[in-house]
């Protein structure tokens, strides 16, 4: 059984990615270089009452502000 946070994780990671027409190997690329699944996990306690869309847009301003890593 997943517990919360990894669900929502996967949640809008799959919302992402279909919404940007991307493949996962692609987000995980993404991933690597924003740590998206780490944002989603430091901000899981706001996140999980603000629903899909929202957490969504929280993503997708995270990542067009986060400086890429290396």
């Amino acid at each position: 059984m997943l517990n919360q946070e990894t669900y929502l994780q996967i949640q809008i990671s799959n919302l992402y990615i279909r919404k940007h027409g991307i493949t996962p190997m692609d987000y995980v690329k993404l991933d690597d270089e924003c740590d998206v699944l780490g944002f989603l996990l430091d901000g899981y306690e706001p996140f999980h009452l603000t629903g899909e869309q929202g957490v969504l847009r929280e993503v997708e301003d995270y990542i067009a502000l986060e400086p890429v890593r290396n």
